[in-house]
C-alpha cells in the first residue's frame, strides 16, 4: 500500500465516519468509517518505514570531498 492508497483510505473513512448522515440497515457506516481510517493510519505507517528503512545509503565516500576537483574560475 503506498503513501497515497494510505491518504485516500482515511479521506474516505473520515468521510463516512463523520460527513454522512445516511443510515443502512444492518450495516454501521461510523463504523465502515473508523475502519477505513485505522486501515489507512497503518498502511501509512508502514508505507513510511519502509521508505525510510530500506531507501539506498551511499557509503564510501565521505560528503565534504567535491566529485568535480578544484574550482577553477578562469
Amino acid at each position: 500500500m503506498t503513501i497515497g492508497t494510505s491518504l485516500v483510505l482515511i479521506a474516505a473513512g473520515a468521510i463516512l465516519r463523520y460527513a454522512v448522515t445516511a443510515s443502512v440497515s444492518g450495516v454501521s457506516l461510523a463504523t465502515i468509517g473508523l475502519i477505513l481510517m485505522l486501515t489507512g493510519v497503518a498502511g501509512l505507517v508502514l508505507s513510511l518505514l519502509y521508505s525510510f528503512a530500506w531507501r539506498p545509503r551511499r557509503v564510501g565516500e565521505p560528503l565534504d570531498r567535491d566529485p568535480y576537483g578544484p574550482y577553477d574560475p578562469r
